[in-house]
């Protein structure tokens, strides 16, 4: 394989009309948020995305003892502490309904102090449906908007999806769109999971994958996803194999091009995720509903990339400030 190429932040950069947009798509996630206890008919503000929490969990990292010598001196220890947030990609908790398959397996890997080296929230779907940043911004906001105002707002969130049918509309999207519909009953810890952007490993790019050892699809299939995860939590160990893959080509490997996949670059393994049976922590704690995985607190050699990418930051923090305002009930540290 050739060399990778080498992490640029002209990968990042955003246009002057993509940060004003970008202004108002902020101003619309703390209004969303200010307004989610209603939303979700809850008692608590609800972030703006993956509302719902299945579960947390403690586990570690524990690195391939046969990884590459030259990716060794970004792991220092043998394993890692890490905490895992099980949500469901909605914007509203739905109560008493089911489900849509689009889950999040976000991991916090922590250090011997208790502080985060990294954040990775993974995602089941391998593609994001939308390139343009522009798109995207206007798209997020009229769907913040359509949940507060509902019918006020109809013709512009349909008239925002109908721009973006081009980008879903996609042979690649597509085929990865009926995968998911012909997998949308099956257990949430069976699913593989995915970075779906990209993220610096020293200096150069990759991609994330987590890929379940033994996958039970259909455990749990009688209760309610918040159930079967509880109860599979309690009864078994769960195991999946973390591997990465290099950019070297921009034409096989995009950066900014999200609703492609990587081809042409081999799935190396680093390392598997371990979660001990009974490793639940309560959910509904203060300081786990306030728990952060925003990616930009990693450590500068595993920060994200892509302009996509570049938007979660401040998204992350707007949406963390506003729920730490609203829920000033809640303890906090």
């Amino acid at each position: 394989m050739p060399d990778p190429l080498q992490y640029n932040n002209n990968f990042d950069k955003l246009s002057y009309e993509e940060k004003i947009l970008f202004e108002e798509t902020k101003k619309s996630i703390a209004d969303f948020v200010e307004h989610s206890s209603v939303v979700s008919d809850v008692n608590y503000a609800t972030r703006n995305a993956h509302a719902k929490t299945y579960a947390v969990l403690k586990g570690e990292l524990i690195i391939n003892p046969k990884i590459r010598p030259d990716l060794l001196h970004f792991f220092d220890k043998e394993k890692y502490n890490i905490i895992v947030r099980l949500s469901n990609a909605h914007l509203k908790i739905r109560k008493n309904k089911k489900d849509i398959p689009a889950y999040g397996f976000a991991i916090k890997i922590k250090d011997d102090a208790d502080r985060t080296i990294a954040n990775f929230p993974l995602v089941n779907f391998p593609l994001f449906p939308i390139n343009s940043v522009s798109k995207f911004l206007k798209l997020f906001t009229a769907i913040n908007h359509f949940f507060i105002k509902k019918w006020g707002n109809l013709y512009s969130l349909f008239s925002n999806i109908y721009k973006i049918l081009p980008d879903i509309l996609t042979l690649s999207f597509l085929k990865k769109g009926i995968e998911l519909l012909l997998k949308k009953d099956n257990f949430m810890m069976s699913f593989d999971y995915h970075s779906v952007g990209a993220y610096r490993l020293g200096e150069h790019m990759i991609k994330i994958k987590l890929s379940p050892k033994n996958p039970q699809k259909k455990f749990g299939e009688h209760l309610t996803m918040k159930k079967a995860i509880e109860s599979f939590c309690f009864e078994k160990n769960y195991d999946a194999d973390v591997l990465i893959q290099f950019c070297y080509d921009l034409k096989d490997q995009p950066i900014n091009i999200l609703n492609r996949e990587w081809k042409n670059s081999p799935f190396i393994k680093i390392g598997e995720v371990h979660i001990k049976k009974n490793s639940l922590i309560d959910a509904k704690a203060c300081d786990n509903e306030l728990l952060s995985f925003n990616p930009f607190e990693s450590a500068e050699i595993f920060q994200p990339v892509g302009k996509i990418q570049k938007l979660r930051d401040e998204a992350y923090k707007v949406s963390l400030q506003t729920r730490k305002k609203i829920n000033k009930l809640l303890k906090y540290k």
